[in-house]
């Protein structure tokens, strides 16, 4: 049976009307010469040139050589902006994989996807999340993570979590590796040389007898050279799609 619409919830914000077109234009006033989408595209450019602390109401402004006012007409406040520049700094999904990729290789695609997307614009890392996605491109993601799971045994509650599971991953570290580099960057730390500086510290304070673990880790050597931020992402979600798939296969059994 095709799910019906539901005309009854609650009323839809102005920002998320925007998002999908149902909100354009201003209802009174002359033709304008701004468009949401202008708008938006403005203060993206913005935050990717700048970052997100740059970006303001009357930055957009003059990028758009417009008053900041004008902006007022399209857009309500800037937590609106902010939602609608997640939606557009995230762009569409990667769309579906080879024809005869399994479920596996759908989600790694579509993980690997998000990565890039936050490592390009680490900006996104820092719009607040004020609830479950809502945009049009955001659903799209959505849909497409979903989609890499059809042939599963999952329950849909299931396949909803591990998408939960797989994005919360992504994000964290995406927001490690950007706070990391910029740590580094702000104590002039040259690139490579973090955690050896690290490893040499830990040395000269800790006590072998009290840590150690640590200290074996230390005399192993794999703290003498900066790991390689693609192969971390690697381990956490081989290991991440580890669990997912031992579910599948206990739901299939």
């Amino acid at each position: 049976m095709a799910a019906t619409k539901d005309d009854s919830g609650p009323a839809i914000p102005p920002a998320v009307e925007s998002a999908w077109g149902l909100r354009e234009r201003p209802p009174k006033g002359p033709r304008p010469g701004l468009t949401v989408s202008g708008i938006v595209g403005a203060a993206v450019r913005v935050a990717d040139a700048d970052g997100l602390a740059a970006v303001s109401m009357s930055r957009v402004a003059k990028e758009l050589s417009a008053a900041t006012m004008a902006l007022y007409r399209y857009l309500g406040s800037k937590d609106e902006l902010l939602m609608l520049m997640v939606d557009a700094g995230y762009g569409p999904p990667p769309g579906p994989a080879a024809p005869d990729a399994d479920w596996r290789a759908g989600l790694t695609r579509w993980a690997w996807a998000e990565h890039d997307v936050l490592r390009q614009r680490p900006w996104l890392l820092h719009v607040p999340i004020t609830g479950p996605p809502i945009t049009p491109q955001q659903l799209g993601w959505l849909e497409d993570g979903l989609r890499c799971l059809d042939d599963t045994a999952l329950t849909e509650g299931e396949r909803m979590s591990a998408l939960l599971l797989i994005t919360g991953y992504v994000r964290n570290e995406a927001t490690l590796t950007a706070q990391i580099t910029e740590g580094s960057r702000a104590a002039g730390v040259e690139p490579g040389e973090m955690m050896p500086a690290y490893a040499r510290t830990v040395g000269r304070l800790i006590d072998p007898a009290r840590f150690p673990a640590l200290s074996r880790v230390l005399a192993s050597g794999v703290l003498n050279q900066d790991d390689d931020p693609d192969e971390e992402f690697t381990f956490g979600l081989d290991r991440i799609l580890d669990g997912i798939e031992a579910l599948i296969l206990r739901r299939a059994v």
